[in-house]
């Protein structure tokens, strides 16, 4: 077993196709081919699934390219601590969100970020817990922003801030008439909701367990939005009312005209936003760089977990 041959795998489970695994080692299609064919029988296990169009990592396979992936980051470290010159903050940092989160927090963070590390810039993604959770353990990702709950083994979840959610309805809604609303009261056909997937849908529902039937129910399907600004367009065209982590409202030219944003009667349902990295990570001062920034963004409406 080789650091090259650790190296080919991790790509491959990165790219899912032998060629483009092939292109970001820099090596050949038949090098890498035969390089993770002879780590397979090393091991005596099967570390992938090959298709005629994919490649995808076994169960065991799945637990082995992460170990792999810590390994090269140790190396890494080694290599770091040996030069004694490694700026952590230089370079890019690849940082991913669920999508209920980036839109409102990255307009802020990317600034404050800057004035920190101006030589850090972020390359930013997007997608559901699942999807990066399993970028992150293979190291698709340095970090990404998603909401608790988040357990992985080997990767530290830092809570940042708890964000309540609120009531968004139309100005013409009779419910727009009171000082605040009971999540309950918004139950019903007019009730829209982000799809499956999207786990802020199962934090509403968790909330509000009538919600979550009400969407549910037979021809009720259109009340489904693809995102929460989908969702927002919809409230404001006057077809039913929703709920919004605080962060997601805006001001836009919806405000007061067309929308009417409303406290939810206590308990308030919220969610903790937390920050995710692997144990591993060579570059902590970027992570601690990056909660500083977090933590300093003009979020009003959020209280920060210290």
């Amino acid at each position: 077993m080789t650091l090259n041959e650790l190296r080919y795998i991790v790509a491959l489970a990165r790219e899912r196709h032998f060629g483009r695994a092939a292109e970001t080692a820099f090596i050949s299609q038949p090098t890498l081919s035969v390089a993770v064919k002879k780590l397979e029988d090393e091991l005596g296990v099967h570390l992938f699934e090959r298709a005629k169009h994919e490649v995808t990592p076994t169960p065991v396979g799945e637990r082995i390219i992460e170990q792999a992936q810590a390994v090269l980051e140790s190396v890494q470290r080694i290599r770091e601590t040996a030069r004694g010159d490694f700026d952590q903050l230089h370079g890019p940092l690849r940082l991913a969100a669920i999508y209920t989160i980036g839109p409102y927090l990255l307009p802020n963070l990317i600034p404050e970020l800057h004035d920190r590390a101006p030589e850090m810039p972020l390359m930013i993604e997007e997608g559901y817990t699942h999807e990066l959770r399993r970028r992150l353990k293979q190291g698709e990702v340095d970090a990404i922003l998603i909401a608790l709950p988040f357990e992985e083994p080997g990767v530290v979840t830092l809570p940042l801030y708890d964000e309540p959610f609120v009531a968004v309805l139309p100005t013409t809604h009779p419910l727009a008439l009171q000082q605040d609303v009971a999540l309950t009261e918004l139950a019903g056909a007019d009730f829209l909701m982000l799809g499956q997937g999207h786990c802020f849908r199962d934090q509403v529902i968790e909330y509000c367990p009538e919600c979550g039937r009400s969407v549910s129910a037979e021809g009720h399907a259109a009340l489904i939005g693809s995102s929460l600004e989908t969702l927002r367009h919809m409230v404001a065209s006057g077809l039913g009312v929703t709920v919004l982590p605080c962060t997601a409202v805006g001001a836009d030219r919806y405000a007061q005209r067309l929308l009417a944003v409303r406290r939810l009667k206590s308990p308030t349902p919220s969610r903790r936003v937390a920050l995710a990295w692997r144990v591993s990570f060579p570059r902590p001062k970027a992570i601690e760089v990056l909660r500083q920034a977090i933590h300093t963004c003009p979020m009003s409406c959020v209280t920060s977990v210290e």
